[in-house]
């Protein structure tokens, strides 16, 4: 069965090779070509004059790569009537369609799919109530329509995939088949990963440097990083200024450095950049806390990588990320985020910061790649058998 994977994702090119800044990876995109025999991807792309560093590669064999013009913003509005047609053509010539949802091209992939009778599956990954309501004053008067319009989509399609357990599958409910299959598949953990994490926290002196950190772009404002500056401003007008805070994420950082200026922890706030996901995991090891301070989620994948690290973790009350972490380990979304982020922070024992280790440690267990791809290329299968008339 050939199939088109549909998603507002941008890839890179260079040389006639795709690469991804995200979670799009050739790892990722295996997982389709292991149930279906072609991928065609429709997506955003974007030509690069050189290759950059901390690129993960994406191009992957029996994976096809199709170009839609960006058409989301009032500038390139006008290209919608070229990326409806290069949509239409190749829903036609598929035998079906996955669409990676909330996502426009998603959207139209649908729409051609249902018009020319093709079987679809929807991947629901995040809220988008949740992404428009924190961006903007007019994020807040787009965010009720965006909200019913997935609610739509999702009611009415026969097969759907949630990336989390239960938040996304109260908010946009299924007629049809579903299950949960996270977008993190993790490699075994040994338990050394444990052990060597316990041994770090009970070594960890609270009094002197504790480095916390987060993934995530830094240009994005619901992924909540200013929050985590605040508060440590407030801890430094308050005589505490040994936390050292570091950011890993692609993006404009001129925002994030202003409130780190602005709340006098320039000097405490470090922009690690974008680095390849292979290296995610040693960075998480130079780490003594994770904290996820998102405003918009689905179910955070790098929260799941540091929980798996063993590492203490915090997060707010946002999406998935309170089926992830203990209620201890969470702070309101509401308002200003800053002084939960300060409470926790200023109330670690290294007894707490061990029970966590081991907590999410064995939580994380629940994410390993044998047990979600078990789940999702059973759904697969069946979706497939359901619509074998089409292959």
């Amino acid at each position: 069965m050939n199939v088109i994977f549909s998603h507002d994702h941008k890839f890179l090119k260079f040389k006639d090779i795709y690469y991804s800044t995200g979670g799009l990876s050739s790892d990722m995109l295996k997982r389709y070509t292991k149930s279906f025999s072609h991928v065609t991807i429709l997506s955003r792309q974007k030509n690069l004059d050189e290759k950059r560093e901390n690129l993960t590669l994406a191009s992957v064999e029996n994976v096809t790569f199709v170009k839609i013009p960006d058409f989301k913003n009032i500038r390139s509005f006008y290209k919608i009537e070229q990326a409806k047609s290069i949509i239409k053509y190749n829903v036609m010539k598929s035998d079906a369609v996955i669409a990676r949802m909330p996502s426009s091209i998603g959207e139209l992939s649908i729409k051609y799919a249902k018009k020319y009778n093709k079987p679809y599956l929807i991947e629901v990954v995040a809220c988008p109530w949740d992404s428009f309501w924190n961006h903007s004053i007019v994020g807040k008067i787009i965010a009720p329509f965006e909200y019913l319009k997935l609610k739509r989509i999702t009611q009415r399609s026969k097969y759907v995939i949630y990336v989390t357990s239960e938040f996304l599958q109260r908010r946009y409910p299924t007629n049809g088949k579903e299950t949960n299959c996270s977008n993190v598949s993790l490699i075994k953990q040994s338990e050394f990963a444990l052990s060597n994490r316990l041994s770090k926290i009970r070594n960890l002196n609270l009094n002197g440097k504790v480095v916390i950190g987060t993934v995530g772009a830094v240009d994005v404002k619901y992924k909540g990083q200013q929050y985590v500056i605040e508060a440590l401003g407030k801890m430094r007008k308050n005589g505490l200024s040994n936390f050292e805070y570091q950011l890993v994420g692609g993006g404009n950082q001129a925002f994030l450095k202003r409130k780190a200026e602005e709340f006098g922890v320039a000097d405490k706030v470090k922009f690690v950049g974008s680095i390849k996901h292979e290296d995610v995991f040693n960075w998480m090891e130079s780490l003594d806390i994770y904290i996820q301070p998102s405003k918009q989620e689905g179910l955070p994948r790098a929260l799941i990588e540091a929980m798996s690290c063993g590492l203490p973790c915090y997060g707010s009350e946002t999406a998935g990320i309170p089926e992830l972490l203990d209620s201890s380990c969470l702070f309101s979304r509401k308002g200003n985020m800053s002084n939960g982020i300060l409470r926790k922070l200023t109330n670690l024992t290294v007894l707490d910061l061990e029970n966590q280790a081991k907590k999410n440690f064995s939580e994380s267990k629940k994410f390993e790649a044998s047990i979600i791809e078990h789940r999702r290329n059973s759904f697969f299968k069946d979706f497939i058998k359901d619509n074998i008339k089409y292959n």
